[in-house]
């Protein structure tokens, strides 16, 4: 066998099925018999929120603490990645971006993912940014994106949440 046939092999042995990364410390017992864990869950969920051509990456933020923080201290957003943030009911939303360093576009979804409303908002501001209608989701991306993308209220999307290969640990 070849030399590189053995590393692909013991590679793909190695590396761990739900894509966690790194992996389990060698010699660490196996899950089912450390017992429970109470460390906290380091998994980010996303979800492909799709406007025909144009795909969106987002972090999905669905507990009160999760929406509460969203993207602040964030320095950084690239292209096409954002944050979906999700309701158990439609209400009207408010957000603001009180330690948000990014000036970002929210777009305001209902329960079928057609956009309601969307607004810019700057950072470093505590300006209330509510939806103009009942809203269950909404969806943060970096400040013009969607007016590049041609993204408007009225627009469907798709959503496809927690899509394989996509879901991963942030360390």
């Amino acid at each position: 066998m070849s030399t590189f046939a053995i590393i692909v092999a013991v590679a793909g042995w190695a590396l761990p099925l739900d894509g966690a990364w790194p992996p389990e410390p060698l010699g660490s017992p196996p899950a089912w018999e450390r017992g429970p864990s109470h460390a906290p869950d380091t998994r980010t969920d996303f979800a492909l929120v799709i406007f025909g051509a144009d795909t969106v990456v987002a972090e999905v933020k669905d507990t009160p603490a999760e929406r509460s923080e969203g993207l602040q201290f964030r320095d950084h957003l690239p292209d096409g990645t954002g944050m979906l943030f999700v309701f158990g009911t439609e209400a009207p939303r408010s957000f603001w971006m009180k330690d948000t360093y990014l000036d970002l576009d929210i777009a305001f979804l209902d329960v079928n993912f057609r956009i309601v409303d969307i607004q810019q908002m700057d950072a470093h501001t505590e300006e209330l940014h509510t939806s103009a209608a009942p809203a269950m989701f909404a969806l943060e991306v970096r400040q013009g994106w969607l007016a590049e993308n041609d993204i408007q209220v009225g627009h469907q999307a798709a959503v496809v949440f927690d899509p394989p290969g996509v879901r991963r640990r942030i360390y």
